[in-house]
């Protein structure tokens, strides 16, 4: 009874790996199906007048309000690059209500605008709530690195450390140093480290790197495995994560 299912999953702005197909409703229709308690989104489009302009199919709502729709979940967007006539960035989406707390920049260069955001979920069987943060790092180890220190930094000033934490999002992390870098030194638990190594998630088709995490705090990992096969491999270009939880005792 105190379990919940979480997946993260960086959906490419809704389009097909190469651009060529907009797949967010087929998005959308698998994630029903796979039916999580509590999704950690990348890359979700916000506006794009380009391409809802130029794509006969492509939606003019933004992406957040289509999946909320389509799954009957509540929603918390955190909007993290912007330009001139498109956005994106993460988003939460819970079969129960949310509480956006705040959405973190943590850019360090001009070229990649990224973010943290930041929202506490109260499950309905549980004591406390969730502390949910949904992140997209860079794509340069030594960008990460500062990104490392900003995300521990604001875990250590803005966060209870009696909370049961999950911080889970496209790490860009090939290199697999997030683990040292905030398992080691944060006192949270790689999802995946039970199961030897971290699993493999891009390109979706054919995955070859592992660049995405779930790391947790005061929770117990029961079940943890990426979403391989059809539909995945078809959709976006990164692979979901999915996880099945509880809290520790002394956090319920």
């Amino acid at each position: 009874m105190n379990t919940i299912t979480i997946a993260t999953y960086n959906i490419h702005k809704g389009m097909s790996a190469l651009n060529l197909k907009v797949q967010l409703f087929q998005m959308a229709t698998a994630l029903q199906q796979l039916s999580p308690d509590i999704l950690f989104l990348q890359e979700v489009q916000g506006e794009n007048i380009k391409r809802a302009d130029t794509i006969a199919n492509f939606p003019q709502q933004p992406h957040y309000q289509i999946l909320s729709e389509h799954m009957a979940y509540h929603i918390s967007y955190g909007r993290n690059a912007q330009y001139k006539h498109r956005d994106h960035g993460n988003a939460i989406l819970s079969k129960y209500p949310i509480t956006t707390v705040h959405n973190l920049d943590i850019s360090v260069n001009v070229r990649e605008q990224r973010g943290m955001l930041h929202c506490e979920i109260q499950p309905s069987h549980w004591e406390q709530p969730l502390v949910c943060l949904c992140a997209h790092l860079n794509l340069l180890e030594p960008d990460r690195k500062k990104q490392y220190q900003i995300i521990m930094k604001y875990i250590q000033t803005e966060i209870d450390p009696s909370s049961p934490l999950i911080l889970a999002g496209d790490f860009n992390d090939w290199r697999k140093r997030s683990q040292e870098n905030l398992s080691l030194q944060m006192d949270m638990i790689d999802a995946f480290n039970g199961y030897r190594k971290a699993p493999k998630t891009f390109p979706s088709r054919l995955p070859l790197l592992s660049l995405d995490r779930i790391f947790t705090r005061h929770l117990n990992i029961l079940t943890a495995k990426p979403l391989k096969g059809l539909p995945w491999q078809k959709l976006s270009d990164h692979l979901p994560l999915y996880a099945i939880i509880e809290p520790e005792k002394n956090c319920k």
